[in-house]
């Protein structure tokens, strides 16, 4: 479990990014987290990894405190940062020999596996591939740890098109039931499909965290040439509109549109308060 307690934080001469923020998950989920640049993605990352400490509140992973950085809690979680950081002089056969070790269930079997469908040779030098490549290689490298925790920051930034497909298809078929991902991104229709919780951070704070099934079973998505009178929101798209509506016991789900439920949620007309009236008032 992941917990977050009236945490503060900001750097050095600058306002405060996160105020009293909460939060917790429990074990074994999919979460996308969202924000506008500079909302804090990369920085609740670091937070929960121990890179950075928060200036006031608390903040535990699993039972540990990550600002303590202790061996049981280092080897049970793996961050990916969105700028790589990698010893480019290596193979990546090299590169596997000198970082599995911290990892104790490290599964090398899955880390070719894994390589193969990404396309990527193992006697290759990372120094040789483009930023993509070397993303592939961490992603792979970061599903075959077997950590309980692990915090992806834009893992498809630098992919293309078919190897978003093998990336979302590898998360699907390798994440067990106790592991929990916490994907970091902008690029929203990159894993639409992929997680199962969103959490959106903006003005400091959570704004935002359902989980998918209780978004389509509370709200309805869908498109109209012309405004519904029950639209919550709504967005212009080709000769008609995107619009979000609460759901109708006699209305079918619909699929979460995650992009069109972002900007809602930023632009204020849906929070966490429009689920907490809406439980309270079929409670």
């Amino acid at each position: 479990m992941i917990s977050i307690q009236n945490l503060s934080f900001s750097y050095p001469k600058k306002d405060s990014l996160f105020h009293e923020l909460n939060w917790e998950c429990s074990d074994g989920s999919i979460i996308g987290l969202l924000g506008k640049n500079g909302a804090g993605k990369s920085t609740f990352l670091r937070l929960l990894s121990g890179l950075i400490f928060p200036k006031n509140g608390e903040v535990k992973v699993g039972l540990q405190n990550p600002r303590d950085r202790q061996p049981d809690f280092l080897k049970d979680i793996f961050l990916i940062p969105d700028e790589l950081a990698i010893p480019i002089h290596l193979k990546v056969s090299d590169y596997t020999k000198m970082m599995a070790p911290f990892y104790p269930q490290f599964d090398c079997g899955r880390f070719e596996t894994l390589l193969r469908e990404f396309e990527i040779e193992e006697n290759a030098k990372l120094g040789d591939f483009s930023f993509g490549q070397q993303k592939k290689v961490v992603l792979a490298f970061g599903l075959s740890t077997n950590c309980k925790f692990l915090l992806f920051d834009e893992p498809t930034n630098g992919l293309d098109i078919p190897s978003k497909f093998t990336f979302r298809k590898a998360v699907a078929a390798n994440l067990g039931d106790q592991q929990t991902l916490i994907i970091a991104t902008h690029l929203v229709k990159d894993v639409e499909n992929l997680i199962d919780r969103v959490v959106i951070l903006g003005d400091g704070k959570v704004k935002l965290d359902e989980d998918l099934l209780a978004l389509s079973d509370q709200l309805n998505f869908g498109y109209s040439v012309e405004m519904p009178e029950t639209a919550i929101y709504s967005e212009k798209g080709g000769v008609g509109l995107h619009f979000i509506q609460t759901r109708q016991e006699n209305q079918n789900q619909s699929q979460v549109n995650l992009e069109l439920l972002f900007n809602a949620v930023i632009s204020g007309a849906i929070s966490v308060q429009t689920f907490l009236n809406q439980n309270q008032s079929t409670s």
